[in-house]
């Protein structure tokens, strides 16, 4: 009837969004988050005996990518916001809400954005002045911030425009 041995822990269920770039076999590179469970580390989840990793892209659904088609997996290090105000009052990465930016923003909007606001948070435009320790680590966490999410969004899209590129080069020419 009941299991004994069995307890259900509160903090199981939460999960744990980890900030990846997948390499697919099929060429492709996915920047996103995968999702443990918030007792599992990332490499336990990478090596577990499952098939499958709960995926979601930044600028997608949350989806089930299989492990076998997955080439190679780069933890991404985004510097953690403890002290930053964030909107909905979580941690999780977000390019396009670190960028202020709806989601599916087309490139020319990503990159605007991205030179406007690293010009205004990089820290060498207040390195003369003598600012509190707070505030010079707020300007090197957002300018950290600013750089992975313009570095996330930009991936997708560096490897479209390669292939577009490859595409369009003539395989032979005649000598």
């Amino acid at each position: 009837m009941f299991e004994r041995s069995r307890t259900e822990n509160p903090s199981d269920k939460r999960e744990n969004a980890i900030s990846v770039e997948l390499s697919m076999d099929d060429g492709r590179i996915l920047t996103g988050h995968f999702f443990t469970a918030a007792t599992r580390h990332a490499y336990e989840e990478l090596n577990s005996a499952g098939g499958f990793l709960d995926f979601q892209p930044y600028d997608g659904d949350r989806e089930l990518i299989s492990k076998a088609a997955v080439r190679a997996v780069r933890l991404t290090d985004i510097p953690k916001a403890n002290h930053l105000r964030l909107a909905k009052g979580s941690d999780e990465f977000d390019p396009y809400t670190v960028l202020n930016l709806p989601r599916g923003a087309d490139w020319e909007a990503i990159r605007e954005k991205y030179h406007c606001l690293s010009k205004l948070y990089h820290p060498d435009r207040y390195a003369n002045l003598d600012l509190p320790v707070e505030v010079k680590s707020y300007l090197d966490t957002m300018s950290r911030r600013l750089n992975a999410a313009f570095s996330a969004l930009e991936k997708p899209h560096q490897v479209q425009r390669e292939f577009a590129r490859a595409k369009s080069e003539p395989i032979y020419q005649r000598g």
